[in-house]
């Protein structure tokens, strides 16, 4: 269990899931949900709040924590969740100190809660890896197509704010300086459609209000993504270019990239559903 100090008092849960080319199972459970107390005059509050956004459909994207289509650098990171590089080789997933199964479908890892996958590997790994780089486009074109609530919310700053569930674009990019809550439901869903880069400020965080889910939160990112030291992220990561975190970033949900994914001194853990 991890604990952050905030506006409000904060707890951790999470329950993980695995993926292999054959089947999926259930992995170990690792700790690492930010979240604080609803406050009654949070805009969420309001059950309405909650209906107007879909999910968007990860297909077989979401059963990976990382995804990273050139490569993954992960020296001193702990994933809990699978690690995909494709259509690179697995020379291009470093600072995990890959063990070859002995199927040679998938490779293990200390550092990984998961299994870690590479196109070259053996069938039908790279056909899946494939197929989940596809799943990873129609997630971001869905996203992407999602006719938004707020434009231009805060000039590109969302720290300091505290947002009931919607879609929230920017032409721009986009800043979290200081914290941000997402106030929801279970049921509440964010969007945020990025058309530049997304920066966290160092020790910014997301935060969860209200029994709201990281599984529901989502960001489409044109440009790059990068969290400065000790900065939390709560969401999906949907980013068509390249992923940095610095040490002591953790993100409680997913890093889908469609370039490079370097987690170096990160804690990554995929949400529940």
């Amino acid at each position: 269990m991890q604990r952050y100090e905030g506006g409000a008092g904060v707890l951790i849960v999470l329950t993980a899931c695995r993926f292999s080319p054959a089947a999926s199972a259930v992995a170990d459970a690792g700790p690492l949900q930010d979240s604080v107390e609803a406050d009654p005059g949070d805009a969420a509050e309001d059950p309405d709040a909650d209906l107007g956004v879909g999910l968007v459909d990860l297909r077989s994207a979401g059963h990976f924590a990382i995804l990273g289509e050139a490569g993954i650098s992960g020296i001193t990171a702990t994933v809990t969740g699978d690690l995909g590089a494709s259509p690179v080789a697995a020379t291009y997933i470093t600072g995990f100190a890959l063990t070859a199964d002995s199927t040679n479908q998938f490779w293990r890892s200390a550092q990984v809660i998961g299994d870690v996958y590479a196109a070259s590997d053996a069938p039908p790994t790279p056909t899946t890896l494939t197929v989940a780089n596809a799943d990873l486009q129609l997630a971001i074109t869905d996203a992407a197509s999602r006719p938004p609530d707020v434009t231009g919310l805060g000039s590109g700053e969302l720290g300091g704010q505290t947002l009931a569930a919607g879609t929230y674009a920017f032409t721009g990019a986009a800043h979290v300086t200081t914290d941000l809550v997402l106030a929801g439901a279970p049921s509440a869903v964010w969007i945020f459609q990025v058309a530049g880069d997304l920066t966290m400020a160092a020790h910014a965080r997301v935060l969860l209000s209200g029994g709201a889910l990281a599984s529901h939160v989502y960001w489409q990112v044109r440009g790059a993504t990068t969290l400065a030291a000790m900065a939390h992220l709560e969401g999906v990561l949907l980013t068509e270019t390249a992923f940095t975190g610095a040490a002591g970033a953790s993100v409680h949900g997913r890093v889908l990239a469609q370039t490079f994914a370097n987690v170096d001194g990160c804690t990554i853990v995929e949400p529940a559903p």
